[in-house]
């Protein structure tokens, strides 16, 4: 990888190594945010009307954190890859099989188990940028916790 420049106190390959973990971060960001919207698109039932209305927000909430993502590649002399190959490219975990008109509820135990997935390679990314950048592991920390508010929210519904 080829960096246009490197922030002050980071060397080429530890910001390489950065910009990896982050890029792949970005990539299930992305795609969170498109399964997002395909359930929102797509679900119905009686709990249709609170759920759905609860998505769009969280779509906003999780396109600043791959915005937020992005720029952190950029800031460390990288480029950041945002296309949809890139998202099948980097990806390294399960999707949301879940297709078509489905029970809201249904939706949400689908949402449930990426978000568990998401939350967990998030963690991963954590311990290894805590050693390598604390400003990246800082934003995706702060990506955690809001991960882990929505999906409280998920799993209320659930209960």
């Amino acid at each position: 990888m080829s960096l246009s420049f490197v922030v002050p106190g980071l060397d080429e390959s530890t910001s390489a190594k950065i910009i990896e973990i982050l890029q792949s971060r970005l990539s299930q960001e992305q795609e969170c945010a498109l399964v997002l919207k395909h359930a929102h698109w797509n679900m119905k039932g009686k709990e249709f009307i609170g759920i759905h209305e609860m998505m769009d927000p969280e779509v906003d909430s999780v396109l600043n954190m791959a915005d937020e993502t992005a720029e952190r590649i950029a800031t460390l002399g990288g480029s950041p890859d945002g296309r949809p190959d890139d998202i099948l490219r980097n990806r390294t975990w399960d999707g949301v099989e879940l297709t078509g008109r489905q029970e809201a509820l249904d939706y949400l135990k689908a949402l449930d188990k990426f978000y568990t997935s998401f939350i967990k390679l998030d963690r991963e990314a954590i311990k290894q940028l805590d050693d390598l950048d604390v400003i990246s592991s800082n934003i995706i920390q702060d990506h955690v916790q809001e991960l882990e508010h929505f999906q409280w929210f998920m799993r209320s519904h659930l209960i």
